[in-house]
This record gives C-alpha cells, sequence and structure tokens, in this order.
C-alpha cells in the first residue's frame, strides 16, 4: 500500500525524507513556501559528520556525490585570543572525513535530484483527524488531505502546533551575520587569519567567528549576550549604523579581528531561540516532526545533522517497514527523543561556554571536543 505522504519544509530534513522515500520508489509530496530553490541566501556551510549527516547521505545513495563536493580542508579551526594570539591552530589530517564542510546551497542541490517540489506552497496549519486523513491548509486557501504530514518546517514551524504547545525561547545570545566575497583576492591578510576552514575569538560574552565557505566566501558571525530588544534604537537595515554598533561592542580587539566586521557587507540580525531540551509531545496519528520543528537547538553542528539523519531513518522505516504506518512513525519519534535530547543538553551547555563570561571556557571546551 502506497501512503499519501506529504513533508512540509525543503530544507535538509525535510529533502532528505523525500529523497530516501524516493530512492524506494515511494511516493512523497514535498512543500515548499519559497517560491523557487534560489529564493534567498542557502546560508552558510555545514559540517557533516560521519555518524549522522554522511549516514544520512549513504541511506539516499548520496555519500560518494557529496565526498566530491564536500570540503575535508574546512574542518580546520583557529583560535585566537582578543590581542590576535594564536591560541590553536588544529588542522585535519589529509585523510580525515569525520566532519568535512559542504556549502548549504551545494547540499540542497544534491538532495533535490529529481525530487519534484511544490514551491511556493506555504502551508498555515494542519488539521489531523478528519475523515480523509491529515487535513493541510494552504496560505492561498486550498485543502489537501494526506496519510502523514511530516513537518520539517524550521524553527517556527506551522505543523507544530498540531501535536505540541512549545514555543522557541530566546537564549539569550543574538548572532549578526555578515559576509566577505572573494576574500582570498579582495583580502589576503584576512584570508591567511581566517586559514582554510574557521577562525573563532572569544571575549566576555562574545565570540567573533569567521568561516570559509567554498569559491572564496566567508560568513562571519559576531555573537553576544544582550536582551532580545536591544537593536531598538538600532535601524537595521542601515549596515553602516550596525557596523558601528558591533565595532564599539568589540572595542578593544586586535585590528585584524575587528577587520571581518569592518570589510562586512550586508547584516543579519538572529537571536537565537531554542525549544525545550527535552521537547516531545504526546503522539498524534497522521503528523510528526523533524529537525528544528522538533528539536530547536543552538547551532553548534549538531541541528542538520540530526534533522538529515532523522529524515533518512523515517523514510527507510516507511519504505521497508511491514507494519501500521502509525506505529511506524511513534517508534521513530521514540528513538528522535531519546537522540535529540542528548544533542540539546550538549549544545544548550556548549552555548553558556561558548558566550560566557570566561572566555576560557570556550577554549576548555575546544580542547575537549578536538585535543591536539
Amino acid at each position: 500500500m502506497r501512503h499519501r505522504i506529504a513533508v512540509v519544509g525543503g530544507g535538509p530534513a525535510g529533502l532528505t525524507f523525500a529523497r530516501v522515500l524516493h530512492r524506494h520508489d515511494h511516493p512523497v509530496t514535498v512543500l515548499e513556501r519559497d517560491p523557487a530553490p534560489d529564493a534567498r541566501p542557502p546560508g552558510g556551510t555545514l559540517d557533516l559528520q560521519e555518524e549522522l549527516g554522511q549516514l544520512a547521505l549513504d541511506k539516499a545513495g548520496l555519500l560518494a556525490e557529496f565526498q566530491a563536493l564536500s570540503r575535508p580542508e574546512g574542518q580546520a579551526m583557529r583560535i585566537l585570543d582578543t590581542d590576535g594570539t594564536v591560541l590553536r591552530d588544529w588542522r585535519p589530517r589529509p585523510d580525515e572525513r569525520a566532519n568535512p564542510e559542504i556549502d548549504r546551497g551545494q547540499l540542497r542541490d544534491l538532495l533535490l535530484g529529481p525530487l519534484e517540489v511544490r514551491w511556493g506552497r506555504g502551508v498555515t496549519k494542519v488539521v489531523p483527524g478528519t475523515r480523509d486523513g491529515v487535513l493541510v491548509h494552504f496560505a492561498d486557501g486550498r485543502q489537501e488531505a494526506f496519510d502523514l504530514v511530516v513537518g520539517a518546517d524550521g524553527a517556527w514551524s506551522r505543523i507544530r502546533p498540531a501535536v505540541s504547545s512549545a514555543t522557541p525561547h530566546y537564549t539569550g545570545v543574538t548572532l549578526v551575520e555578515t559576509s566577505l566575497d572573494d576574500v582570498d583576492a579582495s583580502h589576503p591578510d584576512l584570508a591567511r587569519l581566517i586559514g582554510d576552514g574557521s577562525v573563532a575569538v572569544y571575549g566576555v560574552n562574545r565570540a567573533l567567528v569567521a568561516q570559509r565557505n567554498s569559491g572564496g566566501h566567508v560568513k562571519v558571525y559576531a555573537q553576544f549576550r544582550v536582551p532580545l530588544d536591544w537593536h531598538t534604537d538600532l535601524d537595521r537595515a542601515d549596515a553602516e549604523a550596525v557596523r558601528s554598533t558591533l565595532l564599539t561592542l568589540f572595542d578593544g580587539w586586535a585590528a585584524p579581528v575587528l577587520d571581518l566586521l569592518r570589510h562586512g557587507t550586508a547584516f543579519a540580525h538572529r537571536p537565537l531561540h531554542v525549544l525545550p531540551v527535552s521537547h516531545t509531545w504526546t503522539h498524534v496519528r497522521g503528523v510528526t516532526l523533524l529537525g528544528d520543528a522538533a528539536h530547536l537547538m543552538p547551532p553548534l553542528g549538531a541541528g542538520a545533522n540530526l534533522a538529515m539523519l532523522e529524515g533518512a531513518e523515517l523514510a527507510e522505516s516507511i519504505a521497508t517497514g511491514r507494519g501500521d504506518l502509525d506505529e511506524i512513525v511513534r517508534v521513530f519519534e521514540e528513538r528522535m527523543w531519546a537522540r535529540a535530547g542528548r544533542w540539546a543538553e550538549i549544545t544548550t551547555a556548549g552555548l553558556e561556554r561558548l558566550v560566557s563570561p570566561d572566555p576560557a571556557e570556550a577554549i576548555a571546551l575546544f580542547d575537549q571536543v578536538q585535543p591536539s
């Protein structure tokens, strides 16, 4: 029996779920509110872990293609003191493949492959338990019924309210993102500072991280502890005003480090929100969640990896399982909650140490994760 299955959201979780079902010749409807794949910037780079994201790609039959696209050298990590002193300079071995980097846009295109996505199909809510199954309500007023709707629509999921009343809460840390283009030619000194992977600088309740993407593109992330409304008197559309505010926040740091902000282009404001560490819900027939919709946590390398593996595992269970669809989903949820809860604890504690009153905590955390 071929179940009517829809996944809401065309990010790593939703596309991995759909791609594994497609590999098993099981039909799936992908619903994405963006009007096209390139409707907005895809974001920065991701490190895909062997036992999580890479395992998911293997289940999708895409591991070899990923390895051809990925950047193992991007695993390199350098940590500086605020005065520019190099505190740590870790470089991967030539055969190191534990966490190679890939641009989000490249990963999206890899997962899309032959999938048919309904672009521009924003979902406003789902109603489980109707006579025809789970009823999906679209922004344009249309409706459609499915046997299973998988919410992979991110932090502010429209599917989550069907199973949980939880909403994301602010962590106390805000991130402001900017970019450098053609860094090797335009800013060779910064290119050398960043190296092949990332450079991070940790101060009192703030941090500055620059991460190399492909094609000479660099993402820069300023992170700091502030109230959610810290920007009340700041025109966030005024790049020079934002730049000036950030330079004031990081006043006293080494000039080469501050150049990461001085040469940035547009600035994006991203307050970090999370769901409760052990977010679960009473199972609802016909609806489930993946990724940030299920377990939004600090962006410390686990979220997309977990989301992809969850999508792959659920799809594989559906495509190969012989039991009741609802029971398959129920068993999956129990496994997802246990694993995600562990990672939520790890990343929540990690954020506390990386953006903390004591910068030495960030160095100690690095030494635990990546001992020399």
